[in-house]
This record gives structure tokens, C-alpha cells and sequence, in this order.
């Protein structure tokens, strides 16, 4: 990280909130470039998937803002009964290496978690190294063969589970879980 971090705060979004907008327009460039379609067509396919998805209780959509300006973002969907998938991590090319990954996954993971769920899921693909060190960093366990090339593996499966009532120690909260 070369920058500091304090000066950001969180906040959940519904996707149609203008603070969502900057995460779907990069995102949109994002893949593009590193995946060959169209900036259009993914912006499409982002700005249509079901925004219901990712609202409570179920789902959240959070926003990393500094200054009034979205600097990173993430989301989680309901996967299966105990486990939420995350989507969308993002964060915004002027802002990387400053740790902002680190707290969009924290927060959702706090999200997460006081959502009843036990377990996380998420994919990312061959052409985000970046993706797949930060959820190396924060603890997921790849699903896949790491010997192989990325190209090789094609989609990138990681999963991590979560502390629960059974597995925390007595007096911890949920809430505590944020400051992990």
C-alpha cells in the first residue's frame, strides 16, 4: 500500500445508486479489455443482471467512497442456503495498491456473515492475477490446480469459510469479525 486508507468509509447501495455506477462503467472497461468483448456488451450484462440479487437479505452491494467519489466496490448474492458468492469486486484503476480490496472484502465478509452464512464462493478469471493474490492474501482456498497455467485452469473457483456460533470463541461477536 503507498496510500492511507482512513480517509474512506463504506457504504451498501442498491445497484441502480449513482455511487454504483463508476464500479459498473470500469468494470465494464475492465473485462473488456482483459477478456475481448465489447465495453457495451458488458456494460449491458452488468447494468441488467437482477438488481434484487444483491439487495438484503440475501445480497448487499457495497461501495467504498473517498471524497464523495466511489473508489472500490464489491457485492455477495446467496448461492445456496449457507453460502454467498461474491461478485463484482472492484477497484478503481487511479486508486489500487492502497488496500481498498482488503476492505471491500472485509466489510462483505462482515456482511456476510451477519447474513447467516457460513461459507463463501467466488470465481474470478485467467486474466486477473491480481484477484487471485488478494484472495490468496485474505485467506480463500482456490479450487483449482495453482501448477497449472491460468490459461490452463480457465475460471478460478476459490471458497472460505466462515467462523460461526459453533466455531467462534464464547463472547465473540459478529461484529468483532469486522476488525479481522
Amino acid at each position: 500500500m503507498t496510500e492511507r486508507t482512513d480517509s474512506v468509509h463504506t457504504v451498501f447501495v442498491d445497484q441502480t445508486d449513482p455511487l454504483a455506477a463508476p464500479l459498473l462503467e470500469e468494470l465494464a472497461i475492465e473485462y473488456s479489455t482483459r477478456y475481448g468483448r465489447t465495453r457495451d456488451e458488458i456494460y449491458e450484462d452488468l447494468t441488467t443482471y437482477p438488481a434484487e440479487e444483491f439487495a438484503a437479505p440475501g445480497g448487499a452491494l457495497l461501495v467504498v467512497v473517498e471524497n464523495g467519489t466511489s473508489v472500490a466496490g464489491g457485492a455477495f448474492r446467496r448461492y445456496d442456503e449457507d453460502t454467498a458468492e461474491l461478485k463484482r469486486i472492484w477497484t478503481s484503476a487511479s486508486h489500487r495498491r492502497r488496500g481498498l480490496g482488503r476492505i471491500v472484502l472485509r466489510d462483505l465478509e462482515a456482511e456476510i456473515l451477519r447474513a447467516g452464512y457460513s461459507r463463501i464462493f467466488l470465481t474470478t478469471g485467467p486474466r486477473q492475477p491480481e484477484a487471485v493474490a488478494l484472495y490468496l492474501a485474505a485467506g480463500y482456498t482456490p479450487l483449482f490446480d495453482r501448477s497449472l497455467p491460468p490459461q490452463d485452469v480457465g475460471i478460478h473457483g476459490f471458497e472460505k469459510a466462515l467462523p460461526t456460533a459453533t466455531t467462534l470463541p464464547s463472547g465473540w461477536a459478529a461484529k468483532e469479525y469486522e476488525s479481522v
